[in-house]
């Protein structure tokens, strides 16, 4: 099996499920209580906190542990438009992926207003048009650092500058849960108020993630009870999840080599299909400075996208077709309309997303076996 579709969620590193397995047979204290063991357990929580917000430019009191990134986005949307007593408006990419598309829409029901960012053929937002859309009574611009479905690194830098002029007060989400870990983030130099991350994406556990919240970004809570995380995500803490996400992060920083290793089998993959013809890539090419290391979106000429993933899985290469949080829904994916692509475009699409754990061979592999049954699919194309 070659797996492609490391997007969705990718295979956990063997150090990533020894250190979960662990702390459940032998660390399974509550940190929050007061004697040694569960203090001790509690120091290790905290050195995980350190680690990630090391790799994002924020203090180790800055990050909330969260379920994962789709918490980290509504927390940090929902918190922030329950803060406000007057009307604003809330800034959107039309990228977004329902965790924070479906969320911001919800704000519309407190009474604010709902703006969506327009994006380019090439799936970058556009900043002329950004400077329309913000303005000063904009309080949130909530826009992902890498797109899910193409790959297409945003200009976050660019666009919290932009908002800023706009609304010195305005706050700055970011999803960063494709691009943690692969694409460089820091978030002072940014501008970004909050960042959120999942622990799966990054051959971590699922169920587990981070919204790093900078110093003096107020926000209401969406879960209360016990008071943990500063007030801002009460709940036992999920120790075993938070230990694994801290060793994926240990991991992945280690490894950074081969986050770079991944931009080139991105490059030899699409390399041979496009010398194969018959195929567009969407978003910015491979080798492109504002292309993800790990994600290709693919468009075969006279081949529908899901007809192509089930035939791939016959010959066991697993890709999708967009989000796995959207695939159930069998509609046009937001992101490529947005980008201008046909609706045959949009249909005979599928995405290939890498990990650590491919290989250079599977991308010869995976590119003979795309080739020829592009080729035998098509001659069956309606007419």
């Amino acid at each position: 099996m070659i797996y492609l579709d490391n997007s969705a969620t990718t295979r956990p590193f063997d150090s990533v499920i020894d250190v979960m397995n662990a702390c459940m047979r032998e660390d399974y204290f509550n940190p929050s209580a007061a004697y040694k063991p569960a203090v001790d357990l509690d120091r290790r929580l905290r050195a995980c906190r350190r680690r990630i917000a090391a790799q994002v430019g924020a203090q180790e009191d800055e990050v909330i542990f969260t379920s994962g990134g789709t918490e980290s986005d509504n927390l940090a949307i929902l918190g922030c438009a329950m803060t406000l007593h007057g009307r604003a408006n809330f800034v959107c990419s039309a990228l977004e992926h329902p965790a924070v598309a479906d969320t911001i829409r919800r704000v519309e029901a407190l009474g604010h207003e709902v703006r969506v960012l327009p994006v380019d053929a090439r799936g970058i937002v556009d900043l002329d048009a950004a400077a329309h859309v913000i303005d000063e009574h904009t309080a949130l611009v909530s826009c992902l650092q890498v797109s899910n479905e193409t790959g297409a690194i945003q200009p976050i830098e660019a666009l919290s500058r932009l908002a800023r002029e706009k609304n010195p007060n305005v706050r700055v989400h970011v999803d960063g849960v494709q691009g943690f870990m692969r694409v460089p983030v820091h978030m002072a130099r940014m501008g970004v108020d909050m960042y959120a991350l999942s622990g799966h994406k990054i051959h971590g556990p699922k169920g587990v993630g981070a919204l790093v919240v900078r110093r003096g970004v107020r926000l209401v809570p969406q879960m209360t009870g016990g008071g943990q995380e500063k007030n801002l995500r009460s709940g036992t803490y999920n120790a075993p999840g938070i230990l694994g996400l801290g060793e994926a992060v240990r991991e992945m920083a280690q490894r950074r080599e081969q986050v770079e290793k991944m931009r080139g089998m991105k490059a030899r993959l699409w390399a041979q299909l496009s010398a194969a013809g018959g195929v567009r890539v969407n978003g910015p090419a491979p080798g492109e400075s504002d292309s993800a290391p790990h994600i290709l979106s693919l468009s075969f000429e006279g081949v529908r996208g899901e007809v192509m993933r089930n035939a791939l899985e016959g010959e066991g290469v697993l890709v999708s077709t967009g989000s796995a949080c959207a695939s159930h829904k069998q509609k046009v994916s937001g992101t490529l309309r947005a980008m201008g692509l046909t609706g045959e475009q949009a249909d005979g699409t599928i995405r290939v997303s890498l990990g650590l754990m491919n290989t250079m061979e599977e991308m010869d592999e995976a590119a003979a076996r795309m080739i020829g049954m592009a080729a035998l699919l098509a001659r069956y194309r309606r007419r």
